[in-house]
C-alpha cells in the first residue's frame, strides 16, 4: 500500500543520533514530528523515556525506535546520519522496507569502496573512480529509492546544538529534493542552499576533512596563521583537481559545502578530523587518538582511499600524499611539512 493513502499523522525520519544526527533531528522537530532509529534498545529507551540521547538533549517532538520497517512506513522522508564506515550495512537494513515514494537525505561526509568480494583497500593497493562510492552512489546502488539528495556544509554539531547561527546546502539532481529539504530545515537561525551538483558536493565534503587533520596538525606544531593561510588555499587548489577528477564541479568546491565547511574545519578543535591533527602534532600515535574518540574521524579513511585513487589518476596531491605518509608511514610531522613548503608550486591558481 502506498503510505501517502494512510491516515496516521507523518513523521520525518533520521537514521543515526551521533552528535550530528541528534543536532539535525532537533532542527527538523521545531517544525515537524521526527521518528529516529537508534540501533540500540537502551538509546531507544532514554530518547523515549527522557528525550535525551546519551546525554545529548533532544526535542520532545522526537520519538525513538530500532525498527527500520516502522521507520519506513511512518516516514516518506528519511535522513540518513551515519558515519561511512557503517552506511553501507545501514543502507542495506533498511533497503527491504524502501519505496520509490521515499525521499532520503543524507548528511555523511565520506567515501565507500565498490571492490570485489573478499578484495579489501588492502589487497587492491590501486582504485579507479568506478570502484569509489559517494553515499548517494550506495543509496541508488542499494535501494529503489530514485529522490536521493545530500545535505553538507560548514555544520559543526556543537554550534548547531547550542542553535548558532549556520548555514548547509541540500544537493541533488532533484528539484523537489531540494525544495522539502529548504521547507523542513529553513529557519531564522539556519540557511538552506540549494545546489544541483550532488556528486561534487559530497565530494568536497569528504576531501576538507584530510586539509582539515592537516590544519589540526599545524596548529599542534604551534605554527601561525601564515602557515595556516598557505595551507588552507592550496588545500583548495588540491580539492579542485581531485574533485574534477572524481566528478565535480568547480563550482560546488568554491561553495558552502567546500570552501565554506574547509574555514570552519580548519579553524576548529569541535572538529574531529582536526583533532586527529592537532594530537598527532603533539605525539600521540593515531591508534591511541582513534581508540578514545566518541566517533569516527572521516578523513582518515578518505586519506586512505583518496591515496589508492592516485594510484591509477594522473595526477599529484601533495598534501593528501604526504599526510598518507604521516599517518601510515611513520612520516614525522615536521618533514612532511618542510615538503610542503619547499614542493614546486609555480603558479598560485591554476584552475580558473
Amino acid at each position: 500500500m502506498d503510505s501517502k493513502n494512510s491516515t496516521k499523522p507523518k513523521y520525518i525520519g533520521v537514521i543515526g543520533v551521533g552528535s550530528f544526527g541528534a543536532a539535525i533531528a532537533n532542527i527538523l522537530a521545531a517544525k515537524s514530528l521526527v521518528m529516529v532509529y537508534a540501533r540500540k534498545q537502551e538509546v531507544v529507551d532514554e530518547i523515549n523515556a527522557s528525550h535525551s540521547a546519551q546525554g545529548k538533549k533532544l526535542s520532545e517532538n522526537i520519538i525513538a525506535s530500532n525498527d527500520p520497517e516502522q521507520l519506513c512506513k511512518s516516514c516518506d522522508v528519511l535522513f540518513f546520519m551515519v558515519p561511512s564506515s557503517g552506511f553501507q550495512n545501514v543502507v542495506r537494513t533498511f533497503s527491504p522496507f524502501l519505496f520509490p515514494y521515499h525521499l532520503i537525505i543524507h548528511g555523511t561526509k565520506g567515501l565507500c569502496l565498490n571492490l570485489k568480494e573478499g578484495e579489501t583497500l588492502e589487497t587492491v593497493k590501486k582504485i579507479k573512480r568506478s570502484q569509489i562510492l559517494t553515499m548517494s552512489e550506495v543509496i541508488l546502488q542499494e535501494t529503489v529509492a530514485v529522490r536521493v539528495g545530500c545535505l553538507a556544509g560548514p555544520n559543526l554539531s556543537k554550534e548547531l546544538a547550542q542553535g548558532q547561527p549556520a548555514a548547509t546546502v541540500i544537493a541533488s539532481k532533484y528539484n523537489e529534493v531540494i525544495l522539502e529539504g529548504q521547507s523542513l530545515l529553513r529557519s531564522e537561525k539556519f540557511q538552506v542552499y540549494g545546489n544541483s551538483d550532488i556528486i561534487g558536493v559530497e565530494i568536497s565534503g569528504v576531501l576538507k576533512n584530510i586539509i582539515a587533520i592537516a590544519s589540526g596538525a599545524l596548529a599542534g606544531l604551534g605554527l601561525g596563521e601564515n602557515a595556516k593561510g598557505l595551507l588552507i588555499s592550496r588545500g583548495m587548489v588540491e580539492m579542485i583537481h581531485l574533485g574534477n577528477a572524481l566528478g565535480g564541479s568547480i563550482k560546488s568546491v568554491m561553495g558552502l559545502a567546500g570552501i565554506g565547511d574547509l574555514v570552519a574545519t580548519c579553524n576548529s578543535v569541535h572538529s574531529r578530523n582536526f583533532s586527529v591533527g592537532f594530537r598527532l602534532a603533539k605525539g600521540e600515535s593515531l591508534d591511541a587518538i582513534l581508540a578514545d574518540m566518541d566517533e569516527v574521524a572521516e578523513g582518515i579513511n578518505t586519506v586512505r582511499i583518496i591515496k589508492a585513487f592516485l594510484e591509477t589518476a594522473d595526477l599529484r596531491a601533495p598534501i593528501t600524499e604526504n599526510l598518507y605518509r604521516v599517518l601510515f608511514e611513520d612520516l614525522e610531522i615536521e618533514e612532511a611539512l618542510q615538503f610542503l613548503m619547499k614542493y614546486p608550486f609555480n603558479v598560485d591558481v591554476d584552475f580558473v
